[in-house]
């Protein structure tokens, strides 16, 4: 993993590279961590895959309640030949969240970013199949979202006395 050194020098390389790509770093607990402009993310990503980050290790989405732009896409790479490691945070606002999808870079990130849709709402522009993967289809809202109600929706249970064997399904 980057040093914070190393991490400053990786964000001056990628913002002399992407002009107004990396809005700052975060180094904490040994994590590294570069701010990208959502707008640019997948530049970002394209290029240090290219650096040697090549292995998407996860996808996942954070909100950031009560805090704007609210929504997070994090995504952590892996450089196996180097064995180091470093994330890309990228925000974007409730109103309009939505990123670049970055599946022609890891075919991978396929379901990781249906998952972030289905829970957080963040749309990935230019993803092939942008629907809910873990809730209905005609479900409402985002479960992960920190508004989102305490116990969740209400959910009926149905029970058939003739076809139990006394203990609910």
């Amino acid at each position: 993993m980057p040093d914070a050194t190393g991490l400053e020098l990786a964000a001056q390389e990628l913002s002399e590279a992407i002009p107004q790509s990396i809005l700052g770093t975060e180094f904490h607990r040994g994590r590294a961590t570069l701010l990208a402009s959502p707008a640019k993310a997948h530049d970002v990503l394209e290029r240090l895959k290219g650096m040697g980050y090549g292995f998407l290790a996860s996808l996942h989405g954070v909100d950031y309640y009560p805090e704007e732009p609210r929504l997070g896409v994090l995504y952590e790479l892996f450089d196996m030949e180097r064995v180091d490691r470093i994330s890309v945070k990228a925000r974007v606002h409730t109103d309009a969240p939505s990123i670049a999808t970055v599946i022609d870079l890891w075919p991978g990130a396929n379901f990781p970013e249906r998952e972030v849709y289905d829970m957080f709402g963040v749309v990935f522009e230019g993803h092939s199949d942008m629907r809910r993967i873990l809730m209905p289809e005609d479900y409402e809202g985002f479960p992960q979202r920190r508004d989102f109600p305490v116990g969740g929706e209400p959910v009926l249970f149905t029970y058939n006395e003739e076809q139990s064997d006394g203990k609910f399904a």
